[in-house]
């Protein structure tokens, strides 16, 4: 299942992304991924090692500068991102395409008051007066439920807790009003409550932006019940590409083996299952 060809934002056809290893060779840590999307919400699921980050690392152009990317086509809304000039890449990153990555700790610079890194972003995409950013990074920070924006703008990173981090991070991201946010395990450092919370501030953003989204995850619970379609990942591949609701009549025997693995109220938990990873699978 793919997205309306008119509302297409982005294609990838047989994205690869390789590294060098020690023995002088290539190792392809996404090897042939191909996915088209509209203004809708994509998980992309996998264990740690299946590729899902560089997908979207690749997307972006934050690939690590001994990595190699190629593709038939890596195409955003009909321009090619493996062909535009650097300049042009540069433009669209942060501009109209954002990424969250998955720590704020580490994304955010620790010396930098928050507000003015949410500013730094704007102002390197729009000409904008230094009051007018000001109002607008406040705003952002409101929109991401951060009840007293005026005092988390002047707060540095390690003054605020994780989810207030990651909220800041969104803010950050969506600030110049992307058409397609790529979120790199938003959650996984936060408690449910607040995994709830930032969720649902994703998902206001996209119903009323009309953006892209998509969410890269290790939680196959969670993804099945935010995002509308799910491409699992093992391997460097899409092993298999799911309605959110057809989650149930997975075929594929990894995808099936990953939701075996799920915990289940009044089920017995002896013995834990475990994922029987067949050579066949990675071919």
């Amino acid at each position: 299942m793919s997205s309306n060809a008119a509302d297409t934002l982005l294609v990838v056809d047989d994205l690869r992304v390789a590294f060098p290893n020690r023995d002088g060779g290539w190792f392809e840590a996404v090897r042939g991924v191909s996915f088209t999307l509209g203004r809708e919400r994509l998980g992309i699921v996998g264990e740690s090692g299946s590729g899902k980050s560089q997908t979207g690392r690749a997307i972006v152009g934050l690939t690590a500068p001994e990595g190699r990317v190629s593709a038939r086509r890596l195409a955003f809304k009909g321009t090619d991102l493996l062909n535009c000039s650097p300049k042009e890449r540069r433009a669209l990153r942060g501009g109209r395409i954002a990424m969250v990555l998955q720590d704020p700790k580490f994304s955010l610079n620790p010396v930098m008051r928050i507000g003015k890194q949410i500013e730094e972003t704007l102002r390197a995409h729009t000409r904008t007066s230094s009051g007018e950013a000001k109002k607008r990074a406040l705003a952002a920070l409101e929109s991401v439920r951060i009840d007293d924006p005026e005092r988390v703008y002047r707060l540095y990173p390690h003054e605020v807790s994780g989810g207030m981090g990651q909220r800041a991070m969104i803010a950050m991201m969506l600030i110049a009003e992307p058409d397609l946010l790529i979120a790199d395990e938003p959650t996984s450092a936060l408690d449910v409550t607040v995994q709830l919370q930032v969720l649902a501030i994703l998902d206001r953003l996209v119903s009323e932006r009309g953006m892209g989204l998509i969410l890269v995850s290790h939680d196959l619970r969670l993804v099945s019940s935010f995002c509308d379609r799910i491409l699992v990942m093992y391997a460097g591949r899409v092993v298999e590409e799911l309605s959110a609701g057809g989650l149930a009549h997975a075929q594929h025997p990894y995808t099936r083996g990953l939701m075996a693995c799920l915990p289940q109220l009044g089920a017995s938990t002896h013995p834990l299952a475990t994922l029987d990873r067949r050579p066949e699978w990675a071919l």
